[in-house]
């Protein structure tokens, strides 16, 4: 549509066209409006024209000014526990560290600060009561148990609970790679939960099982967010309660104090094995010994009894009569040698019958006595 309405080829858009070239921009309302804002204006800078009207210096400076304030926009800080992510156009462009940067005005590039190092929180199985509370082993919460009832390796039912402490490890990727991040970790822990658990027994999940299965989960959790190219990282898999359907816990409870029983009593007949059968054997041992010591002393002695009559028979055979006589002597010397002595003479002389005897044992313990007394 022309702007030339037949009656003046000067009109514009707004009605009655500029005259002369001095700036004037018309009578109609939006003149009016721009003539008093830039009078407004011009009156921050030397030289500005009056009644509405601005040089070319005042313009320059007033699109300067505007620019400088627009350029200054670009001026952002990233926090110590923040990374910044730089778009240009909404296409992710870098990312940059904590502390001060710049980046071209909007609408060319603006800048998202998610917090990475704030430790985030998913429960499983169980809800507490505030949001983003922190939980730990027994606490109670909301049970939800289309999330908690799980099939086990040997076709049993568990309920788990669990929580998971996750942070953003590359902002870039969590926030341009999965839609949903917080639903996504939930479903990736619940999923890795049910494919551990289903590859053990129930007895195994409830008792000494746990830690294993924690870090089987976070190890499992951890390979599947990588493959997402999630830009999360799994610090925690913490279980607050595995136990048997509300349904079968009594009976379960009555299954475990059972096997506690066996236990102990299996442990006390290893304590009772374990004390008796060492000293069984160190009985034997010492019977062992104590046979093989009496037969080396009787073999020893029969040996040296043996090698005695074979001297001696050596040398009876040599001088048979004087030998029978030494020895007949000698054994006549160990029977009397403690006893008291008289001698009879029976000889066919007809002599007195008893013969003197001299006592010289007792006269050499007499002089033995007088040698000590005068010594002292």
């Amino acid at each position: 549509m022309s702007w030339d309405n037949g009656d003046n080829k000067n009109s514009g858009p707004w009605g009655k066209g500029p005259s002369g070239g001095n700036n004037d921009f018309g009578n109609s309302e939006l003149d009016n409006i721009l003539k008093a804002l830039f009078k407004m204006i011009g009156g921050f800078f030397p030289g500005g024209a009056s009644g509405g009207s601005m040089n070319k210096k005042s313009i320059f400076m007033l699109i300067l000014l505007f620019f400088a304030v627009w350029g200054a926009t670009g001026i952002y800080k990233v926090q110590p526990d923040e990374q910044g992510i730089v778009l240009r156009f909404g296409e992710f462009t870098k990312t940059t560290p904590d502390g001060l940067h710049y980046h071209l005005p909007f609408p060319i590039e603006k800048v998202i600060t998610p917090k990475v190092t704030r430790e985030n929180q998913i429960e499983v199985g169980v809800r507490t009561a505030g949001e983003g509370s922190s939980i730990g082993r027994g606490s109670v919460g909301r049970d939800i148990p289309e999330e908690s009832l799980m099939l086990t390796g040997d076709e049993n039912i568990v309920d788990v609970d669990f929580s998971v402490q996750w942070v953003i490890s590359n902002a870039g990727d969590y926030l341009f790679n999965i839609q949903d991040p917080e639903a996504t970790v939930k479903a990736v822990a619940e999923s890795s939960m049910r494919e551990v658990v289903g590859g053990a027994n129930l007895q195994q999940i409830l008792t000494e099982g746990r830690e294993q299965n924690e870090a089987a989960v976070l190890e499992l959790m951890q390979k599947t967010l990588d493959e997402y190219g999630a830009g999360i990282s799994v610090r925690r898999v913490q279980l607050q309660k595995v136990d048997p359907p509300e349904a079968v816990i009594g009976a379960f409870r009555d299954v475990q104090a059972a096997r506690a029983d066996q236990e102990r009593l299996q442990n006390e007949a290893d304590a009772y094995t374990n004390r008796v059968i060492p000293a069984a054997r160190g009985e034997s041992a010492r019977l062992i010994e104590g046979a093989e010591g009496y037969k080396n002393a009787v073999i020893a002695d029969a040996k040296g009894q043996a090698a005695r009559f074979l001297s001696i028979y050596e040398e009876y055979s040599k001088a048979p009569i004087v030998t029978r006589q030494r020895m007949y002597l000698e054994t006549l010397e160990r029977v009397y040698e403690g006893m008291d002595k008289i001698i009879i003479d029976q000889s066919e002389a007809g002599g007195p019958g008893v013969v003197p005897y001299l006592p010289l044992d007792q006269l050499q313990k007499r002089n033995n006595q007088e040698i000590e007394s005068s010594n002292q």
